[in-house]
């Protein structure tokens, strides 16, 4: 399910948590024709990516339908070498060199022709001017990105849609009040298993509810007067669809 999916967009999407912790591939592994016989839904194909003949061996598979890599990693926390999965796999034409979004204007040199050199590149934005204070981050905080500026970013690259696949942090952000408009769908895999304490927690900030007429008045979370917690998010036009062991439900952002 999730490669068939990566093969019906342009571009995956990671926060730094997820590349430092499981080193991905971020590739597809279904060939362009099963993928199109799978589904009668238009795909943009990608152009290959651009392969340094002097560090990477000739691409082995078609890379149409291999999509774009995306790493959001404001403060180039995330120490990538020729050996991490992703370069192995653009080295051997498996998959793109990522594109990693930064805050920092001016990326080491080794890292950036490295990259380069497998053909991804660093995207600098602007971050929101929020920061969090992390005990793990000591005294630097944590810059935040806007995802408007993060999409606006992505789409001058020339890609369209984009499948934001973890960690947490990441999702529980785009699911945050003010950013669901920018969501088309939602897809979410149910495995018969708790991960227990560490797992990755996907619960977005709840919403605040303003009263209606004829509700008493009172102060509510966030100092707004009479605003009551509600749901963060709910789908609509949902659909569940066993596989396997698991499920898997898809629905739509509800109004």
């Amino acid at each position: 399910m999730t490669h068939y999916l990566r093969s019906r967009h342009d571009a995956i999407c990671v926060g730094v948590g997820t590349a430092i912790a499981d080193d991905p591939g971020l590739n597809c592994r279904i060939a362009p024709e099963a993928a199109a016989a799978a589904s009668t839904t238009n795909h943009v194909p990608m152009s290959a990516a651009v392969i340094n003949p002097n560090t990477a061996a000739t691409p082995a598979f078609d890379m149409t339908g291999q999509p774009r890599p995306i790493v959001i990693d404001p403060l180039l926390r995330w120490d990538f070498t020729s050996q991490s999965k992703v370069m192995q796999l653009a080295r051997a034409g498996q998959g793109l060199a990522p594109y990693i979004i930064t805050a920092v204007a001016d990326p080491p040199v080794d890292k950036r022709s490295l990259l380069e050199g497998h053909g991804g590149k660093f995207i600098v934005v602007e971050p929101s001017g929020r920061e969090k204070k992390e005990e793990e981050e000591g005294e630097e905080g944590r810059r935040h990105f806007e995802w408007r500026a993060i999409l606006a970013a992505v789409r001058a690259e020339g890609l369209r849609s984009i499948m934001v696949e973890g960690g947490g942090a990441v999702i529980n952000s785009l699911l945050s009040p003010g950013n669901t408009e920018l969501i088309d769908e939602v897809i979410v895999t149910i495995a018969p298993t708790w991960l227990g304490q560490g797992g990755v927690v996907v619960s977005p900030p709840r919403k605040l509810l303003l009263p209606t007429p004829g509700e008493g008045k009172g102060e509510g979370q966030g100092g707004q007067e009479g605003a009551r917690p509600g749901p963060a998010v709910r789908l609509t036009d949902t659909m569940w669809m066993p596989l396997g062991e698991d499920v898997v439900l898809c629905g739509r952002i509800a109004e």
